[in-house]
């Protein structure tokens, strides 16, 4: 298995794992720590990390094939 191809075997909810769960970690180590330069800069590291999966998603290609079987379900 390629490291590129990595996340094309994991499932839908690993993925939304993979985008969220940093962010959390992030907010977590805010409200445990305060607000320091270390918690702010994982917190704009993470955010960077959930805009980035959410922008790469539709090129996946799981995500390209439910696209093109979209049309089967439109009238």
């Amino acid at each position: 298995m390629l490291p590129g191809n990595l996340l094309d075997d994991l499932s839908p909810h690993a993925r939304v794992a993979t985008a969220v769960l940093p962010f959390v970690v992030a907010m977590l180590v805010r409200l445990l720590f305060g607000r320091t330069r270390t918690a702010g800069w994982l917190i704009t590291i993470s955010t960077v990390w959930f805009a980035v999966n959410v922008l790469v998603a539709p090129y996946s290609e799981g995500m390209r094939s439910d696209i093109r079987n979209l049309g089967r379900y439109l009238p």
